[in-house]
């Protein structure tokens, strides 16, 4: 990562959204990383039950032993299969068997969107999320990823389509929460006009975050053209500078 280019968005950051979370990053590699391995889990664990320490600046990285969750293994692509029975599973359960976390009406439902769903595969042994700040020059983030309340939402949102006739620049596909911050954003990386991400709608994932946190997830190729625009963008108006005073605002209450 370019210390200039690092530096550069933190301090417009800190212009525009002053005192708001810095965004984490992550990168695939195949190298030893420089950041903490996360040890293997006993049981069931979700990955950000680990991931959110990166929020407060611990680097972490992950492999397919740190990963405690069928679905954490697929959406980061270390892995192709789904828990058994998913279909029933995602919809109405098996009674006396499985317990549905029915967020879909039917298995046949689920089994139409599992056709639908974008394959994927981890290009290397380890990803790495670091925060924005602890980047070192060796470092190549692909995806960058804002924890964002709707204040500051508004304005990435807003940010995201600065440059683009299209209004569909960013949304919102069904996934589990590391699917919306880490799949879909990265497959992204391959389009002629990358869209970002808005996610952590998933129930199950919701508690590890604040009550008022979605998720904003960007292709860093995207995410540069966001960093060269905001001096020319509606960030430098009377209407964000009142969205300015209420981020502030909120950041103490």
């Amino acid at each position: 990562m370019d210390a200039k280019r690092k530096e550069e968005f933190v301090q417009l950051w800190g212009k525009y959204f002053p005192k708001a979370d810095l965004p984490i990053t992550f990168y695939y590699t195949n190298q030893a990383p420089g950041a903490d391995l996360v040890p293997p889990p006993a049981g069931h664990r979700c990955v950000f039950a680990d991931l959110m320490k990166t929020r407060s600046g611990q680097s972490l990285c992950f492999d397919a032993q740190s990963l405690g969750c069928f679905g954490g293994k697929r959406y980061i692509g270390f892995s192709d299969a789904l828990t058994p029975n998913f279909e029933y599973f995602l919809s109405c359960g098996i009674p006396g068997k499985l317990e549905g976390e029915r967020y879909k009406k039917s298995p046949e439902i689920v089994k139409e969107l599992m056709e639908k769903a974008p394959k994927f595969k981890a290009p290397g042994k380890f990803i790495v999320f670091k925060r924005w700040d602890k980047l070192e020059a060796s470092d190549q983030p692909e995806v960058v990823i804002f924890f964002a309340r709707p204040d500051v939402l508004s304005g990435l949102f807003t940010l995201a389509g600065f440059d683009m006739a299209d209004p569909n620049g960013v949304f919102t596909p069904f996934a589990a929460g590391c699917g919306s911050i880490i799949q879909y954003p990265y497959l992204e990386r391959s389009a002629d006009t990358p869209r970002a991400v808005i996610g952590m709608f998933d129930v199950s994932a919701r508690p590890f975050l604040p009550e008022d946190m979605l998720s904003f997830a960007v292709a860093m190729s995207k995410f540069d053209r966001m960093i060269d625009n905001m001096n020319q963008s509606f960030l430098i108006t009377a209407s964000w500078r009142k969205i300015q005073k209420r981020i502030l605002g909120s950041l103490h209450n």
